[in-house]
Parts: C-alpha cells; structure tokens; sequence
C-alpha cells in the first residue's frame, strides 16, 4: 500500500470507531442472550430439584457440544473455541442447579 492509498488519521479512526461499536452491540446482544438463557435453566434447575432430578445430564451435554461444534464449523468459527465456551456455561448451570437443589433441601 502506497502513501496515496492510506487513509487518513481522521478516516482510520472514524472506522475504527465503526467497527467497535459493532462489537459493542454484539456483546451487548450476548449479554441479553445468556441472561434469558440462565432464565430457562433457572426453571430446569428448579424442575429437576422438585423431582429429584440430577443436576447433570452427560448425555445431553454430549449431545450439545457435538451439535455447537458442527455450527461453528458451518459458521467459520473454531469449533475449539466454542465446546470451551459451552462448556463454561454447562459448568455455571450445573452449579446454580446444585444452589437450587441445596436450597430446596433446607
């Protein structure tokens, strides 16, 4: 790239700013999608602790991470990356579903 070709100071920063405010809502929309998540695996937490369910289902976690990595394979996104992230939010139910059980116990 020739100094012709270079943007300008103002114009780098101009879509620079563009780009992080996509990233921004982005990550807003994220935060929304986990809290209505977390809502519905409130109610499977406390459903399987008035039926004295286990907190765990391996098999469905199984499932689940076998169908996000092939999304991410379809979306171009490394499928490593999203069996850790879903595997993050499986560790967080799993627990809040014990808080929920313990709760239910007292």
């Amino acid at each position: 790239m020739n100094d012709r070709d270079m943007p300008d100071q103002q114009q780098l920063k101009a879509q620079l700013t563009a780009y992080r405010q996509s990233i921004d809502n982005i990550d807003a929309a994220l935060v929304y999608m986990l809290a209505e998540r977390f809502k519905i695996t409130k109610k499977v937490g406390e459903y399987k602790a008035k039926y004295n369910l286990p907190p765990a289902d391996k098999e469905r976690e199984k499932r689940q991470i076998e169908r996000l990595r092939r999304l991410a394979e379809e979306a171009h996104l490394d499928p490593d990356f999203s069996e850790k992230f879903l595997n993050f939010i499986i560790r967080e139910v799993i627990r809040h579903h014990e808080q929920i059980r313990e709760a239910e116990g007292e």
